[in-house]
């Protein structure tokens, strides 16, 4: 979907959108966590403590409990922009994608035991400070968190078409050099599990939000252990780009599906643990992308909606995999330096876990 920057878009379907991805899930069980205990009982303790034998219709009976304790629409219609940032970064932060799910996700996935957190969704979709989660990229507030292993430490402005051949070349190669593997998805290999255009070299941004600088600081996938970064401010200097919007699965194999590139060797194995789909795999050709779009954005609520999901793309499926809320992929070189960076660094006392620490200059 393409759209302007900022433009207001709705959450995509109704509540059992965010029910249906494992993101979704678990933000809402992050919440209910949170507000409802001690309504959480003996079938939980065994989903906290990794055993597998927790029987769902118990837990799905304890969450319904824990559920109804709050009155969602009011506790949510009290938390800020800033307040949710934190159990969406919780539900971000144990994705994976080269594993299989932990003990809470799977328990989630029986579909008795999340339908009891629909009104923890409802809640979610109308609350105040959620309204922006669908919105298109936000232009005037992007920033670049540099990473700390960078050669030369500075965003490369320039160059998108040169990277972005160079990440099609050495994925191909990777593609050919799993062929090798075995067609068994539970043989023990593991190789690249993400299907955003990581490493690429490309510049990535993530809106800030008041007191707290990127979102990227707090909801990043696989988070590297950064405990000192900068982070610059960001210039869309094409005033006319062409941003594709992620709001939602429709987008995401839309892409995919206009762009396909094919990932079966390589991801087999990776993503049949999270999804158990041992067919065909696809992913974007950002290459081919970029003859059509200057920039790639995946909303929080497609993020939400999407991430985790084995979904269809003819005989084949797709996975988003290692791509952050809100987070753009800059195709093409329209952006550049708003300013100086500001550093950031870990700091267990701060909210949320990072202070601001004066420019990174």
């Amino acid at each position: 979907m393409a759209s302007g920057y900022g433009v207001m878009m709705s959450w995509p379907g109704d509540p059992e959108s965010l029910l249906a991805g494992p993101r979704g899930r678990r933000l809402c069980w992050v919440l209910a966590e949170e507000m409802g205990r001690p309504g959480f009982g003996p079938a939980w303790e065994q989903v906290w403590s990794y055993s597998r034998g927790a029987d769902p219709v118990e837990l799905a009976s304890e969450l319904a409990a824990a559920v109804t304790r709050a009155d969602w629409h009011f506790a949510l219609a009290g938390m800020s922009e800033v307040a949710l940032v934190g159990p969406l970064a919780e539900s971000v932060t144990v994705a994976m994608y080269w594993q299989g799910p932990d003990a809470v996700d799977q328990a989630l996935a029986h579909p008795q035991v999340a339908g009891e957190l629909r009104p923890v969704a409802h809640a979610i979709i109308s609350a105040p400070g959620t309204q922006w989660w669908p919105t298109g990229i936000d232009a005037g507030t992007q920033q670049y968190v540099e990473s700390p292993y960078g050669p030369d430490g500075r965003p490369a402005w320039a160059g998108a078409a040169g990277q972005l051949m160079t990440w099609l070349a050495a994925t191909e190669e990777e593609e050919r050099s799993a062929a090798g593997r075995p067609a068994d998805p539970a043989a023990p290999y593991s190789g690249h599990w993400w299907s955003s255009p990581t490493w690429s070299g490309l510049v990535s941004t993530t809106r800030a939000l008041p007191g707290l600088g990127p979102l990227q600081l707090y909801a990043m996938e696989d988070w590297p252990g950064w405990e000192d970064v900068r982070c610059w401010p960001v210039a869309v200097s094409h005033r006319a780009a062409r941003i594709y919007e992620i709001t939602s699965p429709d987008d995401w194999t839309a892409l995919v599906t206009r762009y396909p590139l094919e990932v079966t060797k390589s991801r087999r194995h990776d993503w049949w643990q999270v999804t158990g789909w041992a067919g065909a795999w696809l992913m974007p050709d950002y290459t081919a992308a970029a003859a059509d779009y200057d920039a790639i954005h995946l909303t929080v609520s497609g993020y939400l909606t999407t991430a985790g999901r084995a979904l269809a793309v003819n005989d084949a499926r797709c996975l988003l995999a290692g791509w952050d809320p809100d987070k753009t992929y800059w195709l093409a070189d329209c952006v550049a330096g708003g300013g100086a960076p500001v550093r950031w660094i870990r700091d267990d006392s701060a909210h949320l876990g990072w202070r601001q620490a004066g420019p990174g200059l």
